[in-house]
């Protein structure tokens, strides 16, 4: 009896625990582009941008029709897959997909949010420098 209390306690610990971990998706919609010479970019620009701040942070970038791409991270026992459109004029990363991220009812592991910042400070660092 007395181990199954401890279990049961042990339990609702853990799921308290895993629940403070949760956080509102985060999408980032609409992002301007500017390049530092300020000049305008192609598509093609934005693109290579978006793809290369993918790859420094491990994000697998792969195209998904014109002007969209698909970017899945995996770490650990973690995947999170986002829908990035873009233009040469802006571009957003809205979530797509997720496994072990506790997803569910607008929300997600706290994490998630941190990677999409993240991806959203390299791409800009990126197109910064085109």
């Amino acid at each position: 009896m007395k181990r199954l209390f401890r279990w049961l306690i042990a339990s609702a610990t853990i799921t308290l625990a895993a629940c403070g971990t949760l956080a509102p998706i985060s999408n980032i919609d609409n992002v301007n582009v500017s390049a530092q010479a300020n000049r305008p970019l192609t598509a093609q620009e934005v693109r290579g941008a978006i793809v290369r701040a993918g790859a420094g942070l491990g994000w697998v970038m792969k195209d998904d029709g014109p002007n969209r791409l698909i970017g899945t991270l995996n770490l650990r026992t973690h995947t999170a897959e986002v829908e990035i459109p873009y233009s040469p004029t802006s571009y957003a990363i809205k979530y797509k997909s997720s496994i072990n991220l506790q997803a569910g009812d607008g929300k997600i592991h706290h994490n998630y949010n941190n990677w999409i910042a993240n991806l959203t400070r390299n791409i800009n660092a990126q197109l910064s420098a085109s």
